[in-house]
């Protein structure tokens, strides 16, 4: 499809590709379900096919993203075993975040915006499960994004009329950002160790918002790190508040261990994982916040440089 038959069948029927995208990230979200259960257990991604916990293959017309789980009330046909409702919700959470892309940016930034949130996703639910991101959504993801800089400019708003000056501007707009995002979390992992005397974050949170900077630059991975302090901070917050008046912990709290790897109950001197709270606004600054937060960058640089 060329440019001018796209923009007719946009303008002729604008639902079309929201609709489209809208279903392409749901079957996606399908995908990563496999993926965050999969790659942590070291299980191929791949094969065997989607099948139920007691070992019958899930047929096609049971495994249609969010509306399978309706339709069978978050049971499986085969044998009745409940199913998380966190399946749909990452279905739906990914058909979402694949539309806001694609109503946000051009079609070539918004493929790239999928992807990244895609990546985001993954990492947030298996730190949640595993207090791990695995390689391949942090070391994998930021040499994705340096790549897939250079390739589309416009992934870190290149526009010069000449490629190769707009490829060049944007792939070092993504190795700053790489580089910036992962020496920033480092060196504040090193210092609060030195202080605190034990670990206090683990080397996958300083790889993870490398790669958040890979596609947003420098700014947005400084804005994950302290971002993602701020969303941390409300989330345990808000998990402490509802154990106080509820009497008993909220499903939705982040998960938390002692340094030893016990379960724990959030508070002082445990640990819980701070890539979800990386994600989150790594996410946000991405899709909505960089205009301000670019602005304030910039006005900041011009105070400290007397411009």
């Amino acid at each position: 499809m060329n440019s001018t038959t796209f923009a007719e069948v946009s303008t002729a029927f604008p639902w079309f590709f929201p609709t489209v995208v809208f279903i392409f990230g749901a079957c996606i979200g399908s995908f990563l379900n496999v993926c965050i259960y999969r790659i942590p257990a070291g299980k191929s991604i791949i094969t065997p096919g989607s099948h139920c916990g007691c070992g019958q293959p899930i047929a096609w017309y049971d495994n249609i993203p969010v509306f399978s789980w309706l339709i069978l009330r978050g049971r499986a046909r085969c044998c009745g075993r409940p199913f998380s409702f966190r399946y749909p919700a990452i279905e739906l959470l990914t058909a979402l975040l694949f539309l806001a892309c694609w109503l946000l940016f051009p079609p070539a930034k918004a493929l790239c915006g999928m992807l990244f949130v895609s990546a985001l996703l993954c990492a947030t639910f298996i730190d949640l499960d595993h207090m791990i991101i695995p390689d391949a959504f942090t070391i994998g993801l930021g040499v994705v994004g340096v790549a897939l800089s250079f390739f589309v400019p416009g992934l870190h708003d290149q526009h010069h009329s000449i490629f190769i000056v707009a490829s060049l501007h944007s792939g070092i707009t993504a190795l700053i950002g790489l580089l910036t995002g992962s020496g920033l979390v480092l060196w504040i992992a090193l210092l609060a160790e030195a202080v605190l005397k034990k670990e206090a974050m683990g080397f996958g949170d300083v790889k993870f918002v490398g790669a958040i900077g890979a596609f947003t630059g420098w700014p947005g991975a400084v804005f994950a790190v302290f971002g993602g302090a701020l969303v941390g901070t409300i989330w345990i917050g808000l998990a402490l508040a509802w154990k106080k008046i509820f009497g008993k912990a909220t499903p939705a709290a982040p998960r938390a261990e002692t340094p030893e790897g016990q379960p724990a109950e959030i508070g002082l001197g445990v640990h819980v994982p701070f890539g979800p709270m990386l994600a989150i606004a790594g996410a946000l600054y991405f899709l909505a916040l960089h205009p301000w937060v670019d602005a304030y960058v910039q006005q900041t640089a011009a105070l400290l440089t007397l411009e």
